[in-house]
């Protein structure tokens, strides 16, 4: 008998690529993870995070969302997870509804950073009710999937869908200051040159998906 342990199970996480139209090449948002957090501190990456179990309960409420219906329940449920933690982390509504101020932008993102990780998707619940928002499947589309293999030396295991969204229109990109210590427009080129040159630490999916990304002149394309 092996005295082995058997490996955790991946836990599932979705990502979103956001993008902006840039002079020469669609410029993708990278945030800056504080260096004390558990997974990937201190390197760039797109705003993401673990799928909360509440997020699958979300993604079938057609109050809440519009288009979910012939996703699969990881599909679904990433949708809303990435949604969920591009607001909480980059503070840019993907939902559609009525304008936020300011002051209620503020204080939705305060209530999702002060929740524990299975209270988040019961916040994000709370906001799209509060403000009349629905999240459509429409602005998420799949882009790729990545778990890693089972090997010594990963700690952390994540099944993680990522996601591509444009920027909507009127939306600011501002970092919460907490998960995301710092967060930068730039190309897929200019993020990789950055990473090539020691400027900044990316993990290898991010990099294997900048350079995939570093492929398309336009969001259309």
């Amino acid at each position: 008998m092996s005295d082995e342990k058997p490996a955790a199970a991946a836990q599932p996480a979705a990502t979103v690529v956001l993008l902006r139209a840039g002079k020469d090449a669609p410029e993708i948002l990278l945030v800056e993870r504080a260096r004390s957090m558990g997974f990937a501190g201190g390197m760039y990456v797109f705003p993401g995070g673990k799928v909360d179990d509440g997020d699958l309960a979300i993604a079938r409420n057609p109050k809440w969302t519009r288009g979910f219906e012939g996703l699969s329940d990881a599909d679904a449920a990433g949708r809303v997870a990435s949604a969920r933690e591009t607001f909480e982390e980059a503070g840019v509504v993907l939902s559609e509804g009525p304008a936020l101020d300011d002051a209620t932008r503020a204080e939705w993102r305060r209530r999702l950073n002060l929740a524990n990780d299975h209270d988040e998707s019961k916040r994000y619940a709370e906001i799209l009710e509060a403000t009349g928002h629905v999240l459509s499947a429409d602005a998420l589309l799949p882009f790729s999937h990545w778990i890693p293999p089972l090997a010594h030396g990963v700690a952390k295991r994540f099944d993680t869908l990522f996601y591509i969204a444009r920027l909507p229109d009127g939306e600011v990109m501002t970092p919460d200051g907490r998960e995301a210590v710092t967060a930068h427009w730039s190309t897929a080129a200019a993020a990789l040159a950055r990473a090539d040159a020691g400027e900044i630490g990316v993990i290898f999916p991010t990099r294997r998906n900048l350079e995939r990304l570093a492929r398309f002149a336009s969001i259309a394309e």
